[in-house]
This record gives structure tokens, sequence and C-alpha cells, in this order.
């Protein structure tokens, strides 16, 4: 205890000189910058970064020792990394959340194209989130059944070459641009079997890419399910099938739960299989398994590419709504995983 307790240091540098020094980062970087005649803010940023990085490592070896100033610039390396991976994220949010503003409102959430000039300046997306709505809707229906099945069958029976099979096609499947399951569908369903353009041939290239993430996520999360539990199962004489049902998934739920969340989440977005299977629609088609039906993505596709102002700031209301919808799904994702964390 004496030898660890010699080893510590018997000084620190303080949260409040480190805030001092940012300041004082802060203030040369805006000197330095303006002296050689810039005023650009990124590279005022970088300044003020490599100046703080500098000043700190000075001080902490001054009163820490050596040590203490490498990981202090290594800790503060990982926090500036952490703060750039954050400027697109946030400077996207922003700019689509001040353009989307201006007509995110009541009527373009309850109302459709049906009858708007192009240059009239109302109309809305409705019959789009409701093409969304149903279109990962019946997506969903379609990959988390057979993922769940397949990862079931990966993690609980399977054995042997087939076990390798499944494996390997669904870490081919993630891989897959989106693009490609869109011709894949349009070229088999479309064309071959001549059913045409509508909301259903979209789902099928959207659970197209919803299934490899179910199948991983669900085969990771049954895989973390103490073994201990099954055989505890079995011992007593219960069946295979009934152990997986009532025992693994109840105990694996929420995090199966979460995997199938964030896969819905990931494909809401996508654009590419629409315009291939749905193309668009400007009324309102509530039947996705006949006609073209429009969707959230190719309502902005179609509306961005418009040369009216008005059809413009639909495109980004729209792109707001899309927004809305993914970081709710990811919320729930969220708070669905915090839960399981919080039961462990």
């Amino acid at each position: 205890m004496t030898t660890l307790t010699a080893l510590r240091p018997t000084r620190s540098v303080s949260t409040a000189a480190l805030y001092g020094l940012g300041t004082v980062s802060v203030l040369a970087a805006l000197g330095l910058v303006r002296g050689a005649g810039s005023s650009s803010t990124a590279l005022t940023v970088v300044v003020t970064g490599l100046a703080y990085l500098l000043l700190a490592f000075a001080l902490v070896l001054a009163v820490e020792g050596r040590r203490a100033a490498v990981d202090r610039t290594f800790t503060n390396l990982a926090w500036g990394s952490f703060l750039l991976a954050l400027v697109p994220l946030v400077s996207v949010i922003a700019l689509v959340v001040k353009n989307g503003s201006r007509r995110f409102d009541a009527n373009f959430l309850t109302h459709s194209l049906r009858g708007i000039g192009p240059r009239d300046s109302n109309g809305g997306a409705y019959h789009a989130i409701l093409g969304t709505l149903e279109q990962v809707g019946l997506a969903s229906l379609i990959a988390i059944p057979l993922g769940l099945l397949a990862a079931i069958y990966v993690v609980e029976h399977g054995r042997g070459w087939l076990v390798s099979a499944v494996r390997f096609v669904t870490d081919v499947m993630t891989g897959v641009p989106s693009i490609v399951a869109g011709l894949f569908v349009f070229t088999f369903w479309v064309l071959a079997l001549g059913r045409g353009f509508s909301g259903f041939a979209a789902s099928l290239a959207l659970a197209i890419l919803m299934l490899p993430t179910v199948v991983r996520t669900t085969e990771v999360v049954l895989g973390l399910v103490p073994d201990s539990l099954r055989e505890a199962s079995l011992a007593l004489g219960v069946s295979r099938w009934k152990m997986v049902l009532r025992v693994v998934l109840p105990t694996a739920a929420s995090g199966i739960t979460t995997g199938i969340v964030l896969a819905i989440a990931r494909v809401t977005g996508e654009t590419a299989p629409l315009l291939l299977t749905a193309l668009n629609f400007d009324s309102i088609n509530s039947n996705p398994f006949k006609g073209q039906q429009a969707g959230l993505p190719s309502f902005v596709f179609a509306q961005a590419g418009q040369p009216q102002q008005a059809a413009v700031d639909r495109a980004w209301a729209g792109a707001l709504t899309l927004l809305l919808l993914v970081l709710l799904l990811n919320l729930v994702a969220r708070l669905i995983a915090r839960r399981t964390r919080l039961k462990d």
C-alpha cells in the first residue's frame, strides 16, 4: 500500500484550470486566425483544438508528470473525435429542421397532392405517410417471422453445412445495396410475373433489406441466453420447441425487439427500392396490392426534383417527417435496450 500510494501524483490539475485553458485556446485561435486575415470558423475550431492539446499537455506534464500528460492528451483526442463525428449529424438535422419547418404543419400531414398544381403552395404528404406505414408494415410482417425462424434454427437446431450456408447468405445480404434489392423485385415480381407496380412490391424489396438485420441481431441475442436455462428446461421433460418458445424467446425478448426496431428504422428511409417497385403517386392509394403508391422517400425525391420553390419546401417538410419517424424508431430501440440493461 505504501508503494502504491507513493506512485500516485500528489498534485493534480483542477477542472477550473482546464476550463481556463479552453478559454485561452479560443482567444489565441481567434487572434491567430484573424491576424492571418481569415474568418473561417472551421480553421478557428482546428486551431483552438490544437492549442488546447498543446497547452493541456504542457500543464499536466508540469503538474502530474509525463504519464498523466500522455493519458490526458489521448483522452482529449477521443473527445475531439467524438465531437467531430457529431458535426455532420448535427448539421444535417439542423438543416432539415430549419428548411422543413416552413411547411411542416397540420395541412401538410393531413392532405395529399391530389389536384395540386405545380405553383400551388398547399398540399401535403398524407398519401406518402400512409404508403410508408403500409409498405414498412408489410415488409415487417414478411421479414420478422422469417428472420426469427432462421435465427432460431441456426442457434437452437442447426448443424453442419446448412447453418454455414444460412450465415453466409445472411452476411452477403447484409452488404447488398438497396438498389439491387429493388432491381431484383422489379425484374422478378413486376416484369417476370407481371404483377405491376404496387406498394406490396416495395414491401418485398424492403423485406429483403430487413431480413439479414433481423437474423443477425436475433442470432446474437439468442446466443447470450445461458445454456443453464435450456438444460434446466430439458431436464424437466419439456420438449425442445416448447423450451425455445417459453424459455429462450421470453428471456431474449427485449434484445430481439431492439434488433427488429433497428431493422425497421434501417429500411424506412430507403428510396431506390420504392422508385423501382412502387414508383410514385400524388393521390391516396390505401390498397398496397394494386396500383402505384407513394412513400415518404419517393415523395421527397419527386418534390425535390421540381423547379418550383413550393415543391422544394414540401420536399424539406417530407424529409423532416421522415427524419422524425426514424428518430422515433431509434429512440424506441434505445429505450428497449436501456430497459434490458436495467433488468439485468
